[in-house]
């Protein structure tokens, strides 16, 4: 409030003396560019736009106008200036000092800023088709099945499409960066420096060679074609948690408590693919568990987008995708259960990494037989989210487990050897499992009974160790052993 004017008054009630500075203050929140201090990698500069502050960890340069400035980005970020700056700073430690070392001549800012701005647009426009992005409006595999001038409607078809585009984008990239080092090179006199940029240093995620540097080229298709997949799969659990939907672009529900949801839906934001009623998806290692799970829903989601008619065809590609890289092959393995093995088994993982341990989607497990396991969307859980788990999903499921258990062992009855000695060995797991979810539920009862509530302020790591034993990788996530609720 008044410009941070609290801040800029806090004083030591003993000495007087203000006990917060900002020497930087005219500059807070300024376009500007920034670069890492310390890096092992080649020196690189970004383009900050308005709305950042900075400190010494990533310090930021200033100039009087954006044009100047996208000037001094192309400059610091071509091939002349990784040759000089070796020169000024060898251990790789870019101090400011280096930067404001090197020579520079502002007569190019009219020939370069529009290459540089063009070049921004490429990578912002990159950026913003992964989940992490601020800007992410939707899945390119959806974007591109949407465009009109698309005729192939198969996954297989748009996968095509989506890395032609990608490539495309890549290529451009690559030229105007080689274009900028032909102007600065010419400028400087320095003919010996080759203009040339190698495919693996033009930055862009959609660039399987830089993201995926080092891999073979059979080991770089294998990962963007899995990777591509896996997005998809979590853009379209995102759209059943109704975080994302096929009817508005962008970020749809991030509030706090399910509060304005029913609000949301009221409006028709989910029409085109209903969002879940409660935000919680049960995530079952088998079919039978139940009929609206993470596979069920994710199939329903396919059909939606890319219909009825190549639903096999695109059912399998997924599965096939995945088979790529996500997950190891498994024989005579059918397509539906691939996709659910994906689920079960690697999807939160890779939902870690992505959200960089600080996940929007908490997996609740009972445990190492995995009985019982289901996501949670973060914004959507409120007080009464524990006792909706309890009544409809674990409860019910205890029921269908005897039953199962019951139905085995009728068969068991008229079997010959090989399949007795199969369906006792399901029959084990069934207890186990039955066991390790009576546990599970009798913890799920206190702790729904306590009506616990998060503040989204605090964050996910706080957040994440509310629930003692009932979620997953706690101590990854909240930094501490999950502990008992009294």
């Amino acid at each position: 409030m008044n410009d941070g004017e609290d801040l800029r008054k806090f004083a030591d009630p003993k000495t007087g003396r203000i006990r917060s500075h900002n020497y930087n203050g005219k500059y807070a929140f300024r376009e500007g560019i920034t670069w890492s201090a310390i890096s092992s990698a080649d020196f690189s500069v970004r383009y900050v736009p308005t709305g950042y502050k900075f400190d010494t960890k990533g310090p930021m340069g200033f100039t009087n106008s954006t044009n100047e400035t996208l000037g001094t980005l192309a400059f610091l970020n071509s091939s002349v200036t990784s040759h000089l700056i070796k020169m000024l700073a060898p251990t790789l430690d870019f101090k400011i000092g280096h930067v404001l070392n090197l020579p520079f001549i502002p007569e190019l800012n009219e020939q370069v800023a529009p290459l540089a701005q063009k070049a921004i647009h490429l990578s912002a426009e990159d950026w913003s088709n992964y989940e992490a992005s601020w800007d992410f409006k939707i899945n390119p595999y959806i974007a591109q099945t949407y465009n009109k001038e698309v005729k192939g409607k198969t996954l297989s078809a748009i996968h095509c499409i989506t890395t032609q585009i990608q490539d495309s984008a890549t290529e451009k990239l690559k030229q105007i960066e080689e274009t900028i080092n032909a102007k600065f090179i010419s400028a400087f006199m320095l003919e010996g420096i080759d203009p040339a940029v190698s495919l693996e240093k033009v930055s862009l995620n959609g660039n399987p060679a830089y993201r995926y540097s080092g891999k073979s080229k059979l080991d770089i298709y294998s990962k963007r074609t899995s990777d591509s997949t896996s997005e998809l799969v979590s853009f379209a659990l995102g759209c059943m948690m109704g975080r994302y939907s096929l009817d508005r672009e962008g970020l749809v529900y991030a509030h706090s408590g399910n509060q304005g949801f029913k609000e949301l839906v009221a409006e028709g934001a989910y029409k085109t693919f209903p969002a879940d009623d409660d935000g919680i998806i049960p995530m079952a290692a088998e079919e039978w568990l139940f009929q609206d799970d993470a596979t069920s829903r994710f199939r329903d989601f396919v059909k939606t987008v890319w219909g009825e008619e190549h639903l096999q065809e695109n059912l399998d590609f997924v599965a096939e995708s995945l088979y790529l890289d996500a997950i190891k092959p498994k024989k005579n393995e059918r397509t539906m259960d691939t996709i659910r093995r994906y689920f079960s088994s690697q999807f939160y993982k890779d939902h870690l990494k992505t959200y960089k341990k600080r996940p929007i989607y908490w997996l609740f497990s009972s445990g190492k037989e995995k009985a019982f396991e289901c996501l949670v969307y973060l914004h959507r859980y409120n007080e009464s989210t524990l006792a909706r788990m309890r009544t409809e999903y674990v409860t019910p499921l205890m029921g269908r487990m005897e039953s199962q258990y019951s139905v085995l062992e009728e068969s068991r009855a008229n079997a010959s050897g090989a399949e007795q000695r199969r369906i006792d060995k399901e029959l084990k797991s069934i207890e186990k499992k039955q066991s390790e979810l009576r546990a599970f539920d009798e913890e799920l009862k206190h702790l729904a009974e306590m009506k616990i509530s998060i503040d989204l302020d605090d964050g996910v790591k706080v957040n994440y160790g509310k629930f003692g034993n009932l979620l997953a990788d706690v101590k990854a996530i909240h930094g501490k052993k999950p502990e008992a609720i009294k």
